[in-house]
């Protein structure tokens, strides 16, 4: 019996929460840092950032910089974004290097193959400099379904192997084709775990989100695990709601091209392992990464994806979905807010978790399982 089918059974595994002293000790971040964000596959963006030789995006694997060019055969290439003579990042946001990548501190310049080409005034270093041995330091770089992902890890496993039969499920929504819009990011003042458990269960949504206890068929929202990631089922109420915005939305929405119509009636959202989130609705597409910036605070990085046929009508009703959806992320903030709060309370100890809390149990053991790599 595999993950998935052990959960959905009556006899649901008893999960146990992670202790607080986890969310609280700066320790703890340092070892994460190496022992999980350096060591996972981490969202860096969408392929179309790179249409052509010379095109790059930059971002981060946990606290480290990175950079994704695309080479002179129309392959992947990732580095660290840093410049091997005084530490300088070579590259910021996205854009077109004009055939090799120059540093803006001093000019070194490298191919996108990594190899260092050019040091202005390098009869100044005398011997000292060997460009043989100072090319980029190279970074592993996978696509899934068009999204970039980069591991710092030279012995992970590809994230291939890892995502199973995640890429035949996403397959439908064409994430390759679509193009880029709204986005956005922000902080929450929460470790970066209380932010990836809240996303991983909806046993809050009757309490803390009216709107989408309107809008979601609460009774039929399933979670699956598997070993790399979640997947969870989020079906609407075939009832109108009350609320004229939630109401306009499931009358306007139709499917996105390769989706059938059984997908307009359903958001779906995914979690791969650590801190990448992948919410499918039928008229978009929108990712998240969560990147820890110190024990109480989370950098959220957001990027939405539509098709580019998306005509007026459906650009209304992307602009009501991220409105909705806004306002989820306000009140999940001060939800997250109260719990790093109240993981200070001595003598605290996490109670018991429900079924419909069992991703946050999955989580907590790939957590303890990763820092006892320590």
């Amino acid at each position: 019996m595999d993950l998935m089918q052990a959960v959905t059974d009556v006899q649901a595994p008893a999960f146990e929460a992670l202790e607080p002293r986890l969310y609280l000790e700066d320790d703890v971040l340092k070892a994460e840092q190496r022992l999980i964000f350096e060591r996972t596959w981490q969202l860096i963006g969408h392929v179309s950032a790179l249409p052509r030789p010379g095109s790059y995006t930059t971002g981060f694997a946990g606290s480290q910089p990175v950079l994704v060019v695309r080479d002179a055969l129309h392959g992947l290439r990732a580095y660290r974004n840093v410049c091997r003579h005084r530490a300088s990042c070579l590259l910021t946001g996205s854009g077109q290097c004009k055939g090799a990548i120059r540093c803006r501190y001093h000019g070194w310049t490298y191919r996108f193959d990594g190899t260092l080409i050019g040091v202005p005034e390098g009869l100044q270093f005398g011997e000292r400099l060997d460009k043989t041995a100072l090319g980029l330091l190279p970074v592993r770089v996978e696509e899934l379904c068009g999204l970039l992902f980069v591991n710092l890890d030279p012995d992970a496993a590809p994230l291939a192997d890892m995502t199973g039969d995640l890429p035949k499920r996403l397959e439908r929504y064409r994430i390759a084709e679509l193009e880029p819009f709204a986005p956005g990011g922000g902080y929450q003042p929460a470790n970066w775990k209380v932010v990836a458990e809240n996303y991983l269960e909806g046993y809050h949504i009757p309490i803390a989100h009216p709107g989408l206890m309107r809008m979601l068929d609460y009774k039929h929202y399933d979670t699956e695990l598997h070993e790399h990631y979640v997947w969870i089922e989020a079906p609407m109420r075939a009832k109108p709601s009350s609320n004229r915005l939630e109401r306009l939305y499931a009358q306007l929405v139709t499917p996105m091209p390769g989706l059938a119509e059984e997908d307009r009636c359903t958001w779906r959202y995914v979690f791969i392992y650590p801190n990448t989130t992948i919410d499918l609705y039928p008229d978009h597409v929108n990712t998240w990464q969560m990147l820890p910036e110190g024990i109480g605070r989370t950098r959220d990085v957001f990027a939405g994806y539509r098709s580019p046929r998306s005509g007026p009508r459906t650009r209304a009703v992307q602009w009501i979905n991220q409105r909705l959806n806004t306002l989820v992320l306000k009140e999940d903030i001060d939800l997250v807010r109260g719990v790093q709060l109240g993981l200070r309370a001595r003598g605290y100890r996490c109670g018991p978790l429900s079924r419909r809390e069992h991703a946050v149990g999955w989580f907590a053991d790939r957590i303890r399982a990763d820092l006892e790599q320590d």
